[in-house]
């Protein structure tokens, strides 16, 4: 029996790769080039499947055309906003992603970009490595302590819950906005506050894990960002959507936001120019799942939805049939 063709459309580590090789007709990307639509349907035309990133932009149009013999689509991603998932429903195709591989190393950046922003660490980096210290002071870079202030979490999932954990061994509060209670809060310990307006106003350090949608994006809008206590500190290592960067920006400005840490941009690579004009922002690329253990383990989960589907069986992170 043939093997099944797979479209790999980034470059994957090592050991996802030669077990990809092993058991699939693969299309491997060793250059690591980015693919465009028009790329990926030519390279599709003859292929069974894909496993993609977040870098492709797998959308109706490009889902209406490609072949009726491509049946899955893996992403090798806990979100799968790039893929239009009510379009590979209608065309039959399955999509996967993989969850909770990554929730620790995620849940760790978000308590490094909190870190970073609330101690003036780009700041810091930057004096050393231009060489400019000139001596220590006792009222220079003061950062904002963490121990007995509140962290507002919105969307206590598995890296909200990860990160709630971190932040409790800091010494932080917890509270969390979700449209509903979360049962596993009680463990951490975090408080459910039902009201957004109630939860904003208590949040002196403020962590986004919730999934783009349309009634996400642009969360963090002027009007939400003024319901934050005044200096408050913001998070995000979950999408560059959620965040509405000119509002955010004109707050560092303002100090309404002390400061800021983010790994995730809206349009990225592209970062808007405003953060880096200013000291007060901590910023990462896009590193939240980025450790050998994460990565590695995101590529074989991949691979596990993806040998499940081709033996006839339901892949375990299966998000639309």
């Amino acid at each position: 029996m043939a093997k099944p063709v797979l479209i790999v459309t980034r470059r994957l580590p090592p050991t996802v790769e030669r077990r990809i090789e092993k058991n699939y007709r693969a299309l491997l990307n060793p250059d690591d080039v980015q693919f465009g639509s028009e790329s990926l349907l030519r390279v599709a035309s003859s292929a069974d499947g894909i496993l993609c990133t977040t870098t492709e932009r797998i959308d109706r149009t490009l889902i209406d055309r490609l072949p009726n013999r491509l049946r899955i689509i893996a992403t090798f991603s806990v979100g799968y906003d790039h893929i239009e998932v009510a379009a590979a429903q209608r065309r039959g195709i399955t999509v996967t992603n993989t969850p909770d591989v990554l929730t620790e190393a995620t849940a760790d950046v978000a308590l490094l970009c909190l870190l970073g922003a609330s101690r003036r660490a780009y700041e810091g980096n930057r004096l050393v490595r231009e060489r400019t210290w000139g001596r220590w002071s006792a009222v220079d870079f003061l950062g904002v302590g963490l121990q007995g202030k509140t962290l507002g979490i919105l969307g206590l999932g598995r890296i909200g819950r990860a990160t709630a954990r971190r932040a409790v061994a800091c010494g932080l509060s917890v509270i969390y906005h979700n449209r509903t209670p979360v049962a596993e809060a009680s463990t951490i310990p975090a408080e459910y506050v039902a009201r957004l307006d109630a939860f904003l106003a208590r949040a002196q350090f403020l962590s986004l894990h919730v999934p783009a949608t349309p009634a996400t994006r642009h969360f963090l809008n002027a009007a939400n960002l003024a319901k934050l206590p005044k200096g408050a500190i913001v998070v995000n290592t979950a999408r560059g959507a959620l965040v509405n960067d000119e509002a955010l920006i004109a707050a560092l400005k303002s100090g309404q936001v002390a400061a800021v840490g983010l790994d995730v941009y809206e349009g990225e690579p592209a970062v808007n120019p405003g953060y880096l004009e200013l000291a007060n922002t901590f910023l990462l690329p896009h590193l939240g799942s980025a450790t050998i253990e994460t990565r590695d383990a995101m590529g074989h989960r991949a691979v596990d939805n993806i040998d499940a589907f081709f033996a006839g069986r339901t892949p375990g992170d299966i998000v639309a049939a």
